[in-house]
């Protein structure tokens, strides 16, 4: 899809939903591809501007805005002092006033400072005033653990941002995601809060050269199966992809769903495997209670109750801080293991 046939609105939009769209046989990083949405989106609006904490340094939040303020200058691509509330509250200003802000959030951590702009002011303005004022700011937030990130930088929080109505919450699997779902974000007339897994960033898949769009609100099949549907987000969508392809090796058929974005879900899409395969998991990087797998698992059993073989389960964080150990990390986080193990448990209990 050109830049000439962006539409106006997003929602409904109708793409190839794989990787072989337009597909050069280039193979892109999860960073690259949102490096290369951003410049993208740079070069083609210039009331698209790119600011927050760490762009300008040298790994650019972890090599994803390399070069960009080289190439686009220090007035659209720069560097702010730590201070969430307001940049958040300039960004929203900055969109109101006709603008495409992007801000950076290095963590999700620090978007909790940023939350009266956010839920009050972001999420609201186009249901306030009829419409004629959407606030079209894009929030990028990072997630994930490891050398010890501990309970204040890795806390994956996007259940509080898509429990506020008015708040789209996107969470990319793949590097084609990743470009797409950004693009279609950023023009999108809508705030978003972009959610990326740092396990992501070094992923690989084939990524189309030019603009695409990918609608916000659509999840994909990743594999079929006939046996359990897998519904995951963000790097569960990779554990749920590991744990499937070796219970085939043993007659399993794991259905993977990505839902791409957890607000809105493909309710749709989620019903329709679940009908077939009769039993669902729910695989979230983020805290089990009041979750988006409690959520999806609510909502499956209230349309599904009768047709269920087993009750849904849910995979997810447990409902305590996040230790800094590398021990207590590796306890901590679900990993395939665990949940070939949990599967096994819905077949079989």
């Amino acid at each position: 899809m050109s830049w000439d046939k962006i539409p106006t609105d997003l929602s409904n939009l109708r793409v190839t939903q794989d990787n072989t769209d337009s597909g050069t046989g280039r193979l892109v990083s999860y960073r690259d591809a949102i490096r290369d949405a951003l410049r993208l989106a740079l070069k083609k609006d210039g009331d698209v501007f790119l600011f927050g904490e760490g762009i300008d340094d040298p790994t650019g939040v972890f090599g994803t805005t390399t070069g960009l303020q080289k190439e686009f200058g220090k007035q659209r691509v720069f560097d702010t002092p730590i201070c969430e509330n307001a940049l958040t509250g300039i960004g929203i200003g900055a969109s109101l006033a006709g603008l495409k802000p992007v801000l950076i959030h290095m963590r999700t951590d620090f978007m909790i400072i940023s939350m009266d702009q956010l839920i009050n002011h972001a999420a609201k303005w186009k249901y306030m005033f009829g419409g004629k004022k959407p606030v079209s700011l894009v929030v990028r937030a990072i997630i994930g653990g490891g050398w010890g990130s501990a309970a204040q930088h890795s806390q994956p929080i996007q259940a509080l941002f898509a429990h506020v109505p008015g708040l789209k919450v996107v969470m990319p699997a793949t590097a084609y995601d990743a470009k797409g779902l950004l693009l279609a974000s950023i023009f999108s007339q809508s705030p978003v809060i972009f959610i990326e897994h740092r396990w992501l960033y070094d992923h690989k898949d084939q990524v189309p050269a030019g603009p695409y769009f990918i609608p916000l609100g659509k999840g994909i099949v990743r594999k079929e199966g006939k046996d359990i549907t897998l519904i995951a987000d963000s790097f569960m969508v990779a554990l749920a992809m590991e744990a499937s392809k070796e219970l085939s090796r043993e007659g399993i058929g794991a259905e993977v769903i990505d839902l791409r974005t957890i607000k809105p879900i493909d309710k749709e899409l989620i019903l329709n495997s679940v009908k077939k395969t009769k039993r669902a998991m729910v695989l979230d990087f983020g805290y089990e209670f009041c979750g988006i797998s409690s959520e999806i698992a609510a909502f499956v059993n209230e349309k599904l109750f009768g047709c269920l073989k087993a009750p849904v389960v849910r995979v997810g964080l447990p409902d305590i801080p996040t230790p800094a150990s590398p021990i207590l990390e590796k306890l901590y986080y679900p990993n395939k293991d665990g949940i070939i193990t949990a599967i096994k448990g819905v077949l079989h209990g």
